[in-house]
């Protein structure tokens, strides 16, 4: 089950992969947050996790739980983050998605497509050389 936020949605740590997928493609999106039942974010899907992490190992996405694939709390941004707050975090951390949070819940998610959208070619090219350097 997904529930919406403002500008996001959110699905069930209880909810299967399989549904992850569906709500992913129904949503045209990559990324999908994770939410206790309280409506908190307590991780993040993303479509490469269901492949890599489930279908490659074998493992069944209709038996398999979102709670299984998250990993500990994700990086956040404030709602009243600046562009320069987001974007370095995005680098520091080398995320190319980032929940919006407020007041603790999920607001929404900005993705390295909304930041190209809003960048100069200069600044894409510093964004991406940060995001995809290797470590």
């Amino acid at each position: 089950m997904t529930s919406r936020h403002r500008g996001a949605e959110c699905i069930s740590k209880t909810e299967t992969l399989d549904r992850a997928a569906e709500a992913m493609k129904r949503l045209e999106i990559g990324a999908l947050p994770v939410c206790e039942d309280d409506g908190r974010m307590c991780g993040i899907i993303t479509d490469r996790d269901i492949v890599v992490k489930c279908v490659a190992e074998g493992r069944n996405p209709a038996e398999t739980s979102c709670a299984e694939l998250c990993q500990g709390t994700p990086h956040w941004i404030d709602v009243n983050a600046d562009v320069s707050e987001v974007l370095d975090t995005m680098e520091r951390h080398q995320i190319k998605r980032l929940p919006v949070m407020e007041n603790k819940r999920l607001v929404g998610m900005i993705s390295e497509r909304d930041i190209a959208q809003h960048l100069s070619e200069h600044q894409i090219a510093e964004f991406a050389e940060q995001v995809y350097a290797t470590s």
